[in-house]
């Protein structure tokens, strides 16, 4: 049986850290972290998800601010608070949460944060500094999670095969660019991928973010492989499993991680991490993690 990656454990490591961190630049610099988030209708999932955030900042003594649109708001309106979290001092961190309204542009809002702000790492400037390999941008933090895990299984990441299967902006194209840095082969998998199932029986690492239940089988795991499973979703039964049919990979993978109590954590965990490096940046202090 294969080793389950303790996401939940990680996750609160890191948090241990941060919290010291926080405490030490409040004490030396008089400066609190500041996240805010900005929610536009009234999707149960995002509420949820802007909730969990604002309890875990709190917790480790952050400032955090939610701000709630009706989904029929102006756009001149969300713009304008957008604009005015820019310039508030007390804010270090931004995230508009999403699935906006089809009504609205996500491309024009998350253009508009600040990127020294954009902690969620969607700014078209930070994508581009990750795009380029260049240091001093936000990277997105569920990516960075998952960095993170396989990194916790994985002494070596030089000249490994890594299949990412999906290829959304949050997820799936970020993490690609992650691991190419990394040095791995990386191939990335969408709806038009022939013969998808001997792709992902090529990697050494597998990260599945598609959002369909149980959609990799046991049988396309490589022996031995590092299996990281974005996916989130709730059965009819109330079951939440993931992307990845965990019963029949866990037989074959070297290391898997769970859902929940995967990844879930350690997105929170690394957006936490980014609005603290942004306070200490602000603060114009080095940021030790």
């Amino acid at each position: 049986m294969s080793k389950i990656i303790d996401g939940r454990r990680i996750a609160e490591d890191l948090k241990k850290k941060l919290h010291k961190l926080a405490q030490h630049l409040e004490k030396e610099k008089g400066v609190k972290p500041g996240l805010a988030a900005l929610r536009v209708g009234e999707d149960p999932a995002s509420q949820l998800y802007v909730q969990m955030k604002g309890l875990q900042a709190k917790e480790l003594g952050y400032h955090f601010e939610e701000h709630v649109f009706p989904s029929w708001v102006p756009p001149e309106d969300l713009a304008a608070k957008i604009q005015e979290l820019n310039e508030s001092p007390r804010i270090h961190g931004m995230i508009l949460q999403l699935p906006l309204p089809s009504t609205l542009d996500k491309f024009h809002f998350l253009s508009l944060i600040d990127p020294s702000k954009d902690v969620d790492g969607l700014h078209p400037l930070n994508a581009g500094k990750l795009f380029q390999g260049l240091g001093g941008g936000f990277i997105p933090c569920t990516p960075l999670g998952c960095l993170s895990l396989i990194e916790s299984v994985c002494d070596q990441l030089a000249g490994l095969n890594a299949t990412i299967v999906g290829c959304s902006l949050l997820v799936g194209k970020p993490m690609a660019l992650l691991l190419l840095q990394k040095k791995c082969t990386v191939s990335i998998a969408h709806s038009k991928t022939q013969d998808l199932p001997a792709l992902c029986r090529s990697a050494d690492i597998l990260v599945v973010a598609i959002g369909k239940p149980g959609f990799v089988k046991g049988e396309w795991i490589r022996e031995g492989a590092v299996v990281i499973d974005v996916g989130i979703n709730r059965l009819p039964t109330g079951e939440i499993i993931g992307d990845v049919d965990f019963k029949t990979a866990q037989e074959r993978a070297g290391a898997i991680t769970p859902v929940p109590g995967g990844v879930g954590p350690m997105t929170v965990a690394f957006l936490l991490r980014n609005t603290l490096q942004s306070a200490y940046q602000h603060a114009g202090q080095h940021f030790p993690l």
